[in-house]
């Protein structure tokens, strides 16, 4: 339990670091609630390869590097539709949730250690066919350390 908490701290400085908390967080058991309850949407703010190797289900990949604010806004019409968005981390998908926010949306969430830390809980991630998966993209081997459950994967 000791090793949980340190990754949480640790995770949390890396977070201090890169985001400016503009968007408030939502903990991956709070999501998961949610989601079982079909109350929110999910956004998959990160790359496609990432996306196709697992993604947590239902979510919609609106990517990071061509992310389209139009795109969104054509499939989201209800500015206050509870949105959350999600990345490896946490980082990317502060930046989207602020373009979501300039936007006019008003309830877009960031999940709080992103996909490592739903797979690190042991939630399911699915792959490009929908079926479940082991497999969470890394991003890159540095950031790999983060995913504690699962097998990693990175270019």
């Amino acid at each position: 339990m000791a090793t949980v908490t340190m990754a949480q701290k640790t995770v949390e400085k890396v977070l201090d670091q890169y985001n400016t908390h503009s968007i408030p967080y939502i903990s991956v058991e709070e999501l998961k609630m949610q989601q079982s309850k079909g109350q929110v949407i999910i956004l998959d703010s990160r790359e496609p390869k990432e996306y196709e190797i697992s993604h947590i289900e239902d979510a919609e990949l609106v990517g990071y590097s061509n992310f389209s604010i139009a795109a969104v806004t054509e499939k989201i019409q209800d500015k206050d539709t509870p949105i959350v968005v999600y990345c490896s981390l946490g980082v990317r998908s502060e930046e989207i949730g602020e373009k979501l926010k300039k936007a006019g949306f008003t309830q877009v969430k960031n999940l709080y250690g992103g996909i490592f830390e739903w797979k690190n809980n042991n939630y399911p991630v699915f792959n490009r066919a929908e079926k479940e998966t082991d497999s969470v993209h890394t991003c890159t081997k540095s950031w790999s350390k983060w995913l504690k459950n699962g097998i990693k994967v990175y270019d």
